[in-house]
């Protein structure tokens, strides 16, 4: 069975989940919803494009992510679809979804059909992306004619990596964008003025100590034992990582 998998900076209070996960189940009530991710960095798609590959990369061909980290949501910007390797991505045109596309071995890209009523200028997600993604999971729309190469706007130029934290957990472990085959037990890690170097466990080192790792998702992730290394080292998204050997 496939999978809409929902990838937002709603966070979990308030409404606007709750709203577009009752579209879905709505649409499409044979298709389970989970929530992915929900406190993505907020107004970020360039970070949260990083966070996407990670927490997306082996979900099975077929599954749909809906994303929305919009702060362009009422603009022009168009709507997006897009098939990378098997799994459909669905939100907005506005980088979000570019290190899926470039890391992926096969990918094609659509504008999705406007609206079949008015809608909301501040919620696309509830109104516009989610009954797309609701009505793809169904099978009641296949993009056509065939896909391009890149999103409607051209692309957003996205570097292949990002030497940045990305993402600050609830217990204060920041995760970068940099994938961790890109370095070596040997890498150091530097971080406002500290240099961290690479422990396989929390345990590993003294209680306290900041250390960088590679996460259970693949990215380099930089933590300290049993406290939040975002105050330790006063990380946050955007705080750039330098890498020596």
């Amino acid at each position: 069975m496939h999978v809409i998998h929902l990838f937002t900076d709603f966070g979990v209070a308030g409404p606007y989940l709750g709203q577009m996960q009752a579209v879905l189940l709505r649409s499409a009530p044979q298709i389970p919803v989970v929530n992915l991710m929900a406190d993505a960095p907020a107004f970020d798609p360039f970070h949260s494009a990083y966070l996407l590959h990670a927490y997306a990369h082996g979900l099975p061909s077929g599954d749909i992510v809906l994303g929305v980290i919009d702060p362009g949501v009422g603009s022009e910007r168009a709507g997006v679809a897009l098939l990378a390797d098997g799994v459909w991505y669905v939100g907005p045109d506005n980088g979000l979804f570019e290190i899926v596309a470039m890391r992926a071995h096969a990918c094609d890209w659509w504008s999705l059909p406007p609206p079949e009523s008015p809608i909301a200028a501040s919620f696309h997600g509830r109104d516009w992306f989610a009954p797309c993604a609701a009505r793809l999971a169904a099978g009641q729309w296949r993009p056509s004619p065939p896909g391009r190469r890149l999103p409607p706007s051209g692309g957003h130029g996205l570097p292949d990596t990002c030497p940045e934290f990305v993402y600050i957990d609830r217990y204060g472990n920041g995760v970068t964008g940099l994938p961790g085959h890109t370095l070596s037990p040997g890498s150091v890690l530097s971080v406002n003025g500290r240099c961290l170097r690479w422990a396989n466990t929390f345990s590993a080192v003294a209680e306290g100590e900041p250390f960088w790792y590679v996460n259970a998702n693949g990215l380099a992730e930089v933590a300290a034992n049993r406290a939040r290394a975002a105050d330790v080292l006063g990380l946050q998204i955007g705080t750039v990582v330098a890498v020596s050997v």
